[in-house]
């Protein structure tokens, strides 16, 4: 018994020398470094509003950010088409947006704090950007611009609402995922109809245009 105890003294002493903290095992595996550096931690266990250890994953962290930048960039960019669209699709689309996406946020932080996951609270650069942009265009050309960048935008998004999930590691934000998809594929088809349709609604105007004397073109001075 002496020795078992004497044995665990010794444990105990190393480990002080060393700086090892009797709690480290709690928060994942570490790789030892040779040279002395903090060691880097290959696993992380977050603790969520109950206590409960939930095991969310680098990608999985990374999904819910974006996903929230992109749900927060589509409601101010619905926004945007409410005011400044002039063909009615666009304005029910950016309608829709605002509604569909203004939900899909709330559900997502929802989600992220039980799973004790952070999440921005403002849109990145890219989609600043955009909004920036499309902020400065009227009539036919916003419509077409918001058309398509809706188009790209969701097309971007289902891709990637698809893989989380079907290969998510935490179980909250994949299923969050796969009850918020079949939404976004609705949102992608309505956004192609809606691209077609302006953009066909901009030709029309164009070579459609009458001038005086009931003639598509100007007359020529001679």
């Amino acid at each position: 018994m002496a020795h078992k105890l004497n044995l665990i003294t010794g444990v105990a002493a190393l480990a002080l020398v060393f700086g090892v903290s009797p709690g480290f095992a709690q928060n994942g595996s570490t790789t030892h470094d040779p040279n002395g550096t903090v060691p880097e931690r290959t696993h992380t266990v977050n603790r969520n509003a109950s206590g409960n250890a939930s095991d969310t994953s680098n990608a999985d962290h990374n999904f819910a950010m974006k996903a929230a930048q992109g749900g927060m960039a589509e409601v101010k960019l619905g926004q945007l088409a409410e005011q400044k669209g002039t063909n009615p699709m666009v304005k029910e689309f950016g309608r829709r947006m605002v509604e569909d996406h203004s939900k899909a946020n709330k559900q997502l932080m929802s989600v992220a704090s039980t799973q004790n996951v952070p999440l921005p609270n403002e849109i990145d650069k890219a989609d600043q950007a955009t909004y920036d942009r499309l902020s400065k265009l009227s009539g036919d050309a916003f419509d077409r611009a918001y058309a398509h960048d809706m188009v790209k935008d969701h097309t971007k998004d289902v891709s990637e609402f698809q893989k989380e999930a079907k290969s998510g590691q935490d179980t909250a934000i994949k299923n969050f995922a796969a009850q918020t998809l079949p939404t976004l594929q609705s949102h992608l088809d309505e956004a192609r109809r809606m691209e077609q349709t302006v953009t066909q609604s901009a030709n029309n105007n164009t070579t459609g245009t009458t001038y005086p004397g009931n003639s598509t073109a100007p007359a020529t001075r001679r």
